[in-house]
């Protein structure tokens, strides 16, 4: 394919606007040293990411989701509540006992615990 079309490419990605995301996002990759699935032969990256697309060496979904992980700030992780985890890994819950300190008793041992003065 010497000279590529935006018609080469809708076929891939129906929306015009989205191909241009695509494109340019995948061109910014090849410049930041990502590396190429199809020959140069002496094109602009631009030129590159369009050829790829066509050719579908890069698909669109693949360019999809490394363009919205390039683009989050903060990416949410889902763990486990720390009672699941426990069980999990077999340690027993840390429930409070039904003979829990007074406040009174709280308060002698904070005393006891910081030595005389």
């Amino acid at each position: 394919m010497a000279r590529v079309t935006v018609e080469d490419c809708v076929d891939k990605v129906p929306n015009r606007f989205e191909l241009v995301m695509l494109a340019s996002h995948r061109a910014r990759e090849i410049a930041s040293g990502g590396a190429l699935t199809i020959d140069r032969d002496n094109d602009k990256n631009p030129v590159v990411s369009l050829r790829e697309i066509a050719e579908e060496t890069q698909t669109a979904d693949e360019l999809r989701e490394r363009m919205i992980e390039s683009n989050q700030t903060q990416i949410e992780v889902d763990e486990p509540e720390e009672d699941a985890m426990a069980l999990l890994m077999g340690v027993e819950q840390d429930k409070p006992a039904d003979d829990d300190m007074s406040e009174e008793k709280l308060l002698r041992a904070l005393m006891e615990a910081q030595g005389p003065k």
